[in-house]
């Protein structure tokens, strides 16, 4: 076992590591093996207020403190993550049941959003306007907002506190980072000790393992942080952008999909089928990119899932540990009896099993199906785990149909020899991003990622990140005299 677990299972509150105060704990398990990895005891309600007083405290003089100089942790944080990327790949692994595949993903994606928060500290830029009054000179600052609330959920933990924590620090904001209980190490405290080897100063990271069960809506209400950035289900950030809504703070919402994989009549099918196949099963199923439904073409239909089948029953089901593995454990034991619930429940309504894949403990195997009815609720809805729906189609304006008849609208993707056939596909699509001739599942530091209807409100990434965590503030100087009615 990783020495992180044991060394990094305690709260990071104002630079100091210390146990939390509640009256119970969270034990952190391998969902592979029900290995128990560490156990933290929660933080209450007091200790997050102390970790967004410490956050206030420390902002001011962050924020003052040359981008120049706040850049340089953010490079010896990335040098860190080379030095130690074997291990905290094993953490990956272990905490979550990720593949060796998975985790080098993950890792590679969170060395590009670190490279791009190097950059992001100098980005924030200031204008001049001009104004009717005579001799008056308008100034546009943008500064930080101060505190940033962040929120991870347990699937690419790593990543996805990285992507808030780092470029809201960058931009001169302290942070408070709750992780999700099944990852506290990887979503959490191993972010902090990053940061704090890296030279950040104490109190600018905060990091407190808890649940709402012991805090309610502490973390959100709290007065001091002005942005609160939620990863996860869309059932949770419904409350979270009421709570927000209600004490008048910015929420930045990354929710869940239902994405949509097609495939039109002129497509490569033998490409079109790898990457439909990694879309659905990249982690179990376990993104909210991914595609839960993939829609072909009724001329191609045949061959498309002949060849689909084939290539998900290679698909080894197994250890993570093992190289070989490419579908491992979903997260804990509720989220196996879901998917297995789901597949109940399709074949039930009618749907045939072209694989069926079995369930031992929290490994469940790949499921496809197809004659989902089609006013299933199931092709409206997320399904996070290792089941795949196929959908035929006649013609574009069907495919439309099918694939906007969703409350979510976060990505997707089309196969066509016609590249802008595919683009004029894509804009009809009501989502945030879309992609063409290419999978589900893509992030990139520069682009706007974030979804439409149910799957989000703002974006991250490159120039969207500076609209999530600074503000503008309008200063205006009158270099003559100004003139007053009275």
């Amino acid at each position: 076992m990783s020495s992180y677990f044991t060394d990094l299972a305690r709260q990071y509150i104002d630079g100091e590591w210390r146990p939390g105060t509640g009256s119970w704990d969270v034990i952190d398990f391998n969902p592979y093996d029900d290995e128990k990895l560490a156990s933290i005891t929660v933080a209450t309600v007091d200790e997050v207020d102390e970790a967004y007083q410490a956050a206030a405290r420390a902002q001011r003089k962050w924020a003052e403190t040359n981008p120049y100089t706040r850049r340089a942790v953010f490079e010896r944080a990335l040098r860190l993550i080379e030095d130690r990327e074997q291990e905290i790949a094993d953490l990956i692994i272990a905490e979550l049941g990720g593949t060796r595949v998975k985790a080098g993903f993950e890792l590679h994606l969170a060395k590009e959003f670190l490279r791009e928060s190097v950059h992001l500290a100098l980005r924030p830029e200031g204008r001049i306007l001009p104004s009717p009054t005579e001799g008056k000179e308008n100034r546009v600052y943008r500064v930080p907002v101060g505190v940033v609330g962040v929120i991870s959920p347990f699937n690419f933990p790593f990543l996805l506190s990285l992507k808030s924590v780092a470029p809201a620090l960058a931009l001169g904001n302290a942070v408070v980072l709750k992780p999700h209980q099944n990852t506290p190490i990887a979503g959490g405290t191993l972010l902090a000790k990053i940061f704090e080897d890296a030279g950040l100063p104490g109190g600018l990271l905060n990091v407190v393992v808890t649940d709402i069960a012991e805090i309610g809506d502490a973390f959100l209400e709290h007065p001091v942080p002005k942005v609160i950035s939620f990863t996860g289900s869309d059932k949770v950030g419904r409350h979270v952008a009421t709570v927000c809504a209600r004490h008048f703070k910015r929420a930045v919402l990354e929710l869940g999909g239902n994405s949509a994989l097609v495939v039109l009549d002129d497509a490569d099918i033998d490409y079109a089928v790898d990457a439909a196949v990694f879309s659905r099963f990249v982690h179990q199923g376990q993104v909210c990119m991914a595609a839960n439904r993939v829609l072909v073409d009724a001329s191609v239909a045949e061959e498309f899932t002949e060849k689909f089948v084939a290539k998900v029953r290679t698909l080894k089901v197994g250890d993570p540990r093992d190289p070989e593995t490419v579908i491992g454990p979903v997260i804990n034991t509720a989220q196996a009896n879901a998917v297995s619930g789901t597949v109940e429940q399709a074949l039930a309504e009618g749907a045939t099993a072209l694989v069926r894949g079995t369930a031992t403990n929290n490994l469940v195997g790949p499921t496809v199906l197809t004659g989902v009815p089609a006013g299933s609720p199931l092709l409206r809805q997320e399904v996070f785990g290792p089941v795949v729906f196929l959908v035929p189609f006649e013609g574009e304006e069907e495919a439309v149909r099918i694939v906007n008849d969703t409350p979510y609208g976060l990505s997707g993707a089309v196969h066509t020899a016609d590249v802008e056939r595919g683009v004029a596909f894509a804009k009809r699509i009501d989502t945030g991003m879309f992609h063409v001739n290419d999978g589900t599942v893509h992030d990139e530091p520069i682009v706007p990622f974030g979804g439409e209807k149910h799957s989000g409100l703002g974006r991250l990434n490159g120039e969207t990140t500076l609209e999530a965590f600074t503000t503008v503030k309008w200063i205006s100087v009158q270099h003559g005299r100004s003139a007053f009615p009275f």
